[in-house]
This record gives C-alpha cells, sequence and structure tokens, in this order.
C-alpha cells in the first residue's frame, strides 16, 4: 500500500480497484444499520410503542450530535487520500493525529454536556412523556462513549484514506459486534431495555477505540514519525477546520433533515412515529450498501486529486457511479419483496406493523432516489471540495423544507416520505451539475 514519487501519478481505477474498497466497506457499514434493527428488536420484544418511540428519538439526537462531528471520519478520508497520492507518508499520520486531538477535546465536551442534550431533544421532539423519558436515558448514557466514538472516526478516516477496505472492515465488525452481543444480553436478557442498550454502545466503541489505536501504533513504529511541530501546525488545522467547517455545516443540515422527518412522524402520533423508525432503518441498510462505493469514490477521488491525474478521477466517478445504480435497484427489489417479513421480525406491535407496511414501498425506493447522492458526496470529500457540498446540502435543505411544508400537511405520512425522496434527488442533482466545473478547474 505504500506510495512513493514513482508510481503516486501512474495509478489506474478499475473494477477491481474499486470493489477492493467497496465490498469490504459495504459489509461494515451494514454493521451499522444492523445495530440498528438489533436495537429496535430488542426494544420491540417489550410490546410498547413508547419505549420504540423513546429509542427513535434518542438515537436521532444522538445522531445530530455525532453526525456533525462525522468530519473527523470524511475529512480526514479526503485529507489522507491525498497525501497517500502525492506520496506523503508523514503527512498521512500528522492528519490522523491531527484529528485525534479534535477528537479527544470535542468527546469530553459533548460527554460532560450529555444532561443538556436530554432536555433540549426532549424539547425538540414534544413527543408524550414516556417517550421523552425513554429518549433522556438513552441520550444521557449513550453520549458518554462520545471521546471513544470521535477517536473510532479518526481512526477509520486514517484507514479509508489510505483504500484499507480489509481493515476498516474488521475495525467496523468488532465495534459493531460487541455492540450488538451486548444489546442482547444488557437490553433483552438481563431486562435492562433502553439503559441496557445505551451501555452495550458505550462499551464497544471504548473496546474498538483500544483496537484501533493499537493497530495504528504497532504500524508507526516500524515508519519514520513526524515531528510534533508538524503534527501542531497552526496552518494545517486552519486547513482541516475550515474542511471540516463546511463537512459539519453539511453533515449539521442532512441530520436537521432527519430531525424534522422524526419530529412530523411524531406529530402523526406515537404509532406513526415507531412505524416510521421501523422503516428508516430499512433506509439506512440502503444507504450504507451505497456508502460502500460512495467510500471507494472518496479514496480514489481524493488520490487522483493528490497525484494530479485526471484520467483516474474521471474513471473512479464514472465505475462509482455504475455499481451504485446497480446495487440500488438490488436493495429495492429486496426490500419490496422481502420487506414485510423484515418488518415482522422488528416488532411484535400490530399496530406498528400495519402502519409499517403500508408505507414500506417509500422506504424501499430511497435507495435509487438517493444513489446519485450519496456517490457526489464521495467524490467531493475525497476531492475536499467541502464548500460545493456545503452549499448544496443547504439549496437540498430548503427544498426539503418547502416540500414538507407543502405536501405533509395535505397527503400526511405520504407526503412526509415523498418530502425526503425530494431531498435526495436535489442533493444528487446539483452536486452533479456542479461537477463539470471542478474538474475543469482542478485539473487545468
Amino acid at each position: 500500500m505504500d506510495a512513493t514519487q514513482a508510481n503516486v501519478r501512474s495509478f489506474a481505477v478499475t473494477n477491481r480497484s474499486v470493489l477492493a474498497i467497496a465490498v469490504p466497506m459495504t459489509l461494515a457499514y451494514l454493521t451499522t444499520p444492523l445495530l440498528g434493527i438489533v436495537d429496535t428488536a430488542v426494544v420491540g420484544q417489550f410490546g410498547d410503542a413508547a419505549l420504540l418511540g423513546g429509542l427513535a428519538a434518542g438515537s436521532l439526537v444522538f445522531d445530530v450530535v455525532f453526525t456533525t462531528f462525522n468530519f473527523l471520519r470524511s475529512g480526514t478520508t479526503g485529507l489522507v487520500a491525498q497525501a497517500f497520492g502525492r506520496g506523503d507518508a508523514l503527512e498521512e499520520q500528522a492528519v490522523l493525529w491531527r484529528a485525534v486531538l479534535i477528537a479527544v477535546v470535542a468527546g469530553v465536551v459533548l460527554a460532560a454536556l450529555s444532561p443538556l442534550f436530554a432536555v433540549a431533544g426532549q424539547w425538540f421532539m414534544g413527543a408524550e412523556p414516556r417517550v421523552g423519558a425513554a429518549m433522556s436515558v438513552y441520550i444521557r448514557i449513550r453520549l458518554l462513549a462520545a471521546p471513544f466514538s470521535l477517536i473510532n472516526y479518526a481512526i477509520l478516516g486514517y484507514v479509508l484514506g489510505r483504500g484499507e477496505g480489509g481493515l476498516g472492515l474488521m475495525l467496523q465488525a468488532v465495534l459493531n459486534g460487541i455492540n450488538i452481543a451486548l444489546c442482547f444480553l444488557l437490553g433483552l436478557k438481563l431486562g435492562w431495555g433502553v439503559a441496557g442498550v445505551a451501555w452495550a454502545t458505550v462499551t464497544g466503541e471504548f473496546l474498538a477505540m483500544l483496537l484501533g489505536l493499537a493497530i495504528v501504533l504497532s504500524r508507526f513504529r516500524k515508519l519514520e514519525r513526524p515531528s510534533r511541530r508538524r503534527i501542531l501546525d497552526l496552518p494545517a488545522y486552519r486547513r482541516m477546520l475550515s474542511l471540516n467547517r463546511d463537512i459539519m455545516i453539511r453533515s449539521f443540515s442532512l441530520l436537521a433533515a432527519f430531525a424534522l422527518f422524526t419530529r412530523q412522524g411524531a406529530q402523526f402520533g406515537t404509532v406513526t412515529l415507531a412505524a416510521n423508525a421501523v422503516l428508516m432503518n430499512f433506509f439506512l441498510i440502503a444507504g450504507y450498501f451505497l456508502d460502500g462505493f460512495a467510500t471507494a469514490a472518496e479514496q480514489l477521488a481524493g488520490r487522483a486529486i493528490g497525484a494530479h491525474a485526471p484520467a483516474p478521477f474521471r474513471q473512479a466517478v464514472r465505475l462509482t457511479l455504475i455499481w451504485g445504480f446497480a446495487l440500488a435497484g438490488i436493495a429495492t427489489l429486496v426490500l419490496l419483496t422481502a420487506g414485510a417479513g423484515l418488518v415482522a421480525l422488528v416488532t411484535t406491535s400490530q399496530e406498528v406493523r400495519a402502519i409499517a407496511d403500508a408505507y414500506l414501498p417509500w422506504a424501499a425506493f430511497t435507495a435509487l432516489s438517493g444513489v446519485l447522492a450519496f456517490q457526489m458526496d464521495g467524490v467531493f470529500i475525497g476531492a475536499t471540495w467541502s464548500r460545493d457540498m456545503r452549499n448544496m446540502m443547504l439549496l437540498s435543505f430548503l427544498a426539503f423544507s418547502a416540500a414538507l411544508i407543502t405536501l405533509a400537511p395535505a397527503f400526511g405520512n405520504d407526503g412526509l416520505w415523498a418530502s425526503l425522496h425530494v431531498f435526495l434527488l436535489v442533493r444528487g442533482l446539483s452536486l452533479l451539475a456542479v461537477l463539470r466545473l471542478r474538474v475543469r478547474t482542478a485539473f487545468s
């Protein structure tokens, strides 16, 4: 995997190189919605829609907070990939340690503020008291994992920036495997419910962090190390923070859209909120299928930018898009044919099952409407064109808000799901429109 000055400009992008990153990372990412399904299924066995709604609302607040810091993964991937393309091994290490330092500071602050986030989440959701109580328990416990989670983001970003999909798969499998096992033990067998699901996450994140740090430290012992001055270089931090600011705004806008989606679902009643939570897990499954190829686009596009190689860049865009659409079609067919059975596995509530089955086609087609958005995000993250990604996300959020205001009151939950499709389509098409201009300027 070590790049040299002799070969940084000569790499070729093939189906094999795309799949070498995408396949293991698709499997890795699939463990995350699988974890979400397990969490929902464990709590769903108690047969209480309020607990399901509280878990969904708590997960949303957690995602708003943590996805806001997703730049520690995606920003690190883009910067490491470009350093890899240039053959600058010292900068690869320096990028990782800068990200880890940011992760430690931000994680400690988030953990300390967990009670405030719980109160703010209850106020924002405006759900019934029992839903709010369950949500508060989940948030207060799960945010204790903040430092571990953010360090794991940085480590995964470094691994993916170097195109090491197999190692990324192993780290994610360990993290989510421990989490899933503890969910069953603490949440179901010991009867801790929502609290058990949250403590399982805290433990899994901590153990995964220890493993990831052990791997990178073992690797770095064999390499020349960057100086402390280089790691703490202020211009490099300013560049990283500028990139991260744009990605953070983009991520916050994305989560704000999902927050509005969940809040609007809550206004339709607790049963509809729970049904939408079940279906959103299926959307996440489709999304994580697509994220594997988006990750391939990140690494290959970033490497091409670093090597100033236009032909591999264009080939990376083309191949990841072809594979993304193929996989999205398969995911849609699977959800259309087997979705009702999956809903029955997730919850024992007959009311929730009936509502979820009625809106299942909306969730199934999110894969096709979102494939371009996922793939374009990967290209723009790898190329570190963060400003364009931020601006197009804000445009998409405005389109989603307009659709939500007009469609949800008129068509109820159908209008809510239609608004989500509008959001996904505008994201992908707007970035595609900007891409041609950016390619011309990047390689001129």
